[in-house]
């Protein structure tokens, strides 16, 4: 039988995980009587913890308390929970740094030897490459924004575009969207008379909040489908549309994220749309999908540029290209 003391951090540790125990589970798990199990939850109860008594069966559950208790970790858990958070100190969210670091020092401290060294394993053994991270946001913004989404209260907000300038705008917030190194908030633009996508690092939240909202069915059934579709046509120059000779399913994974938009059409084909700068990067991005396509729709100089492509690679072969 467990000692008291181990007894009680071992109930404590059944009941973090937030489902509901009949006391003859606990008695089981902890190898004694129902009735030390209510001595030890009265004694949970004393140091704070708010343990509820379910209704009709007896049994209990961990409430959410005044302040935060100590949480038991097993040893997934507390490793996923550091690499969280020292993934969290080079964040895009602005001021959250340095209350990550200062969570993960407290971690690291009370982490057993055999963990901290895997932690730091993991620590040493990893670079961060690729693009840099994209424009920081406030912490604040994001809250404010998500509770307005979660309250389906409007949002009214200053927004600097780079086309149109410093505006003032009137929305209903659906979604937060973190999408490759930007966070976007998707939202029924009052103004506008439309769904629109902001950036949210360049939005200022003009608190307070306005009126609640009967919330709208999106265009799409996937927020960050149409978030995508949006990025991939509308704020590019050249936009074009495939058919790829392949399944949505099929192709997902040699389409990134921002590149371009997925429709599936049948089991063995889909429409991919998508934008760039230039016809020649339309023709990269196209061609980089490796999968044999159709061209749909496009800018009229895009079917020269595939042509210009095919006399480079030929070329590069040593063969002359077919006039």
């Amino acid at each position: 039988m467990l000692e008291t003391s181990a007894r009680l951090l071992k109930l404590l540790s059944l009941l973090q995980t937030h489902r509901d125990w009949p006391g003859t589970d606990l008695a089981e798990r902890l190898g004694v009587t129902t009735r030390t199990v209510r001595r030890d939850v009265e004694r949970l109860r004393e140091l704070g913890y708010p343990v509820h008594a379910l209704q009709g069966t007896p049994g209990y559950r961990l409430g959410a308390g005044a302040s935060l208790p100590p949480l038991l970790l097993d040893d997934e858990e507390a490793v996923a929970v550091a690499v969280g958070l020292r993934t969290a100190t080079s964040s895009s969210v602005a001021g959250i740094e340095e209350t990550a670091l200062r969570a993960l020092t407290k971690l690291e401290q009370v982490l057993p030897s055999r963990l901290r060294h895997r932690v730091h394993t993991l620590q040493s053994a990893t670079v961060r490459a690729g693009t840099a991270p994209g424009p920081q946001v406030s912490a604040d913004a994001l809250m404010t924004i998500a509770d307005a989404c979660r309250r389906h209260e409007c949002l009214r907000f200053d927004y600097t575009s780079p086309r149109g300038g410093a505006s003032r705008r009137t929305a209903e917030p659906y979604r937060l969207v973190n999408f490759g190194r930007h966070w976007y908030l998707v939202a029924f633009d009052l103004d506008r008379g439309d769904w629109r996508t902001f950036r949210v690092d360049r939005l200022t939240p003009r608190p307070p909040a306005g009126p609640r909202f009967t919330p709208r069915e999106l265009p799409y059934d996937d927020v960050a489908d149409y978030l995508a579709r949006q990025l991939s046509a509308r704020t590019w120059p050249c936009q074009a549309t495939v058919t790829l000779h392949e399944s949505a399913e099929a192709v997902s994974d040699r389409v990134w994220p921002g590149m371009g938009a997925i429709e599936a059409v049948d089991a063995r084909s889909c429409l991919l749309h998508l934008g760039a700068e230039t016809t020649d990067d339309l023709v990269w991005m196209i061609t980089s999908v490796q999968a044999d396509f159709a061209l749909v729709d496009g800018p009229p100089d895009l079917p020269a540029a595939f042509r210009r492509q095919a006399a480079r690679c030929l070329a590069a072969l040593g063969s002359e290209p077919e006039v």
